[in-house]
């Protein structure tokens, strides 16, 4: 077994050994188990689709070229992948995985420095068709082997007819003269012993025919890869009798065929029945067949007259040397008959009849899964109630967006592979964090924003029947949970984000007290105008008053009151 190039990353937690199964563990684009005495990537297909992998590629490449399988390949890539002006198509979305700031902000950086190294936003297009087409896509993740701690280097795309992926199983003393998949233990039924399974990448650069010898491809012909040093991303469509990866245009294989054949016969149909011809019936009275033969042709010749028509030179001309299959027919009519006459054959009758060819353009849509209504831009979007959007677009925006699911596989590999290289956290560390890291796509489907514009709408009616109940049948925490539909993490987002606007003056506090004159709140901060205060006097003993001619006035002895 010759060296893998890259590298490998191992996990320092191995399974438990009380962990038993007697089944043997599958890989998840159905690739089977490739022995190491058979052949590598052959395939057996009876409807002669395809026999091996590059068979299968170079077909989905040639439908690609189709003016109408092109129309629809590129319906879902542009709903797919949104190119902005200011945004990126695809960001990371971390509100999800429990971890502690410093590291969100180290994965987002380092999933940006992934998207620089990708052109993700100038490439995206072609990189998420080359996907959709192809049904997988490789991409060699360089990094310097010397300072693998510095990362991922440079991302290469990888041509998928040149790059194959190999489950093999390892060769050894025991295994040498006999090949099996697994020794039983009749005594102990549990004790499975499978065969360690290799996994890598072969690489050939040379690979521009099929070839099913893998001596040809592990040897001079091609470069072992080590399984952690490829971003591998499949389509996650499998034939499993066959054990191969599929593209979404395997379907639309027998379609597009019916497609082609139904056109290029009613071409055909046309040419062949358009033109008027005419039937010369010429009585040769009681010539023998040589004479009547040669009087026929000498009648034909004679009258005959064939304009031509150059395109090269633009000149007509009269060329009696050809005769073409749609001219008229000649026929010698014997005595005894109505003589010599000439009948004309009507032309094709049904010749605007193309039923045929809407009904297998429709059946190729929809093998594509893309609406039959976009094919050829008719009917227009109707920007009213979502109730009136046709049930196919609802499928196709689910059908966009499970792509987009699958698709992000290769950014989490990528991802994974950056993070463990550059030490921020470890193979263990990934498997808890894996599932709770989402990538947000840019959205550009219509449907889905009227849809969520006429929820919210509703959502808001709703609440605003409900609102005189506050209090007496429902809280204000039961109108949004269970109407508005807010979860936790949005509730106290929304309370903050309200008291510090609050705060700020940006909107007014609604437990502030009313005017009831003018129905506005009330300004808490300034002080109610009350007219002048009366102050009392200030009588001191020995104090005196002043009056108004200047006289000091003298404090009152005793007395009563």
């Amino acid at each position: 077994m010759a060296k893998l190039f890259g590298f490998s990353i191992e996990d320092n937690e191995p399974l438990s050994p009380g962990v038993l199964s007697p089944v043997p563990q599958n890989s998840e684009d159905g690739s089977d188990f490739y022995l190491s005495s058979g052949f590598f990537g052959s395939y057996v297909d009876i409807e002669g689709v395809y026999r091996t992998e590059f068979d299968l590629i170079k077909r989905y490449r040639e439908m690609a070229l189709h003016p109408e399988c092109d129309s629809a390949i590129e319906d879902i890539v542009n709903e797919a992948i949104v190119s902005d002006t200011n945004d990126s198509p695809v960001s990371i979305e971390l509100s999800n995985l429990n971890a502690s700031d410093g590291i969100k902000k180290k994965i987002r950086e380092e999933f940006k420095h992934i998207l620089e190294l990708l052109d993700f936003d100038r490439k995206s297009h072609e990189i998420y068709r080359n996907w959709y087409i192809d049904g997988r896509l490789y991409y060699h993740k360089v990094i310097d082997l010397k300072n693998p701690q510095e990362g991922i280097q440079e991302l290469r795309y990888i041509d998928a007819k040149k790059m194959r992926y190999v489950r093999q199983q390892k060769q050894t003393e025991k295994d040498k003269k006999a090949y099996r998949l697994a020794n039983i233990n009749v005594d102990d039924p549990m004790n499975y012993e499978f065969p360690e399974i290799e996994e890598y990448f072969v690489y050939n650069p040379k690979m521009t025919y099929p070839t099913t010898n893998p001596s040809s491809l592990g040897g001079t012909g091609g470069i072992k890869f080590s399984r952690d040093s490829i971003t591998y991303c499949t389509s996650g469509l499998v034939d499993r009798n066959k054990g191969s990866t599929l593209s979404y245009l395997h379907k639309a294989i027998k379609s597009l065929n019916q497609l082609r054949m139904i056109e290029d016969s009613l071409v055909i149909y046309r040419l062949s029945r358009a033109p008027e011809r005419r039937i010369f019936y010429i009585d040769v009275g009681n010539l023998p067949k040589v004479k009547a033969e040669q009087y026929l042709r000498d009648v034909m010749m004679r009258y005959r007259n064939k304009m031509v028509y150059d395109a090269n030179t633009g000149e007509i001309r009269d060329d009696k040397k050809f005769m073409a299959m749609l001219e008229d027919f000649w026929l010698p009519r014997r005595e005894g008959g109505r003589g010599t006459e000439i009948s004309t054959l009507p032309g094709g009758q049904n010749l605007g009849e193309i039923t045929d060819i809407e009904y297998f353009k429709k059946k190729l849509y929809r093998s594509l899964n893309v609406p039959p209504s976009r094919m050829d831009g008719e009917g227009g979007f109707n920007l009213g109630r979502s109730s009136e959007i046709l049930r196919d677009e609802v499928k196709f925006s689910k059908f966009v967006a499970r792509l987009r699911k699958r698709f992000s596989y290769m950014f989490n590999d990528m991802l994974k592979t950056q993070l463990i290289l550059k030490n921020i956290i470890t193979p263990e560390d990934w498997e808890l964090m894996d599932e709770h890291i989402q990538y947000d796509f840019l959205y550009d489907n219509h449907f889905a924003e009227l849809k969520d514009a006429e929820l919210l709408n509703e959502r808001l009616n709703m609440v605003q029947v409900a609102e005189p109940y506050v209090g007496k049948y429902f809280s204000q925490d039961y109108l949004r949970r269970k109407i508005l539909r807010q979860t936790d993490e949005e509730i106290l987002e929304q309370d903050k984000i309200m008291k510090k606007e609050i705060k700020d003056g940006i909107i007014p506090d609604p437990n502030a007290p009313v005017d009831p004159m003018t129905g506005m709140p009330l300004d808490q901060t300034a002080q109610m105008d009350l007219g002048q205060p009366v102050m009392e006097p200030n009588i001191d003993a020995q104090g005196a008053a002043t009056e108004a001619d200047g006289k000091i006035a003298e404090m009152p002895k005793g007395g009563e009151i």
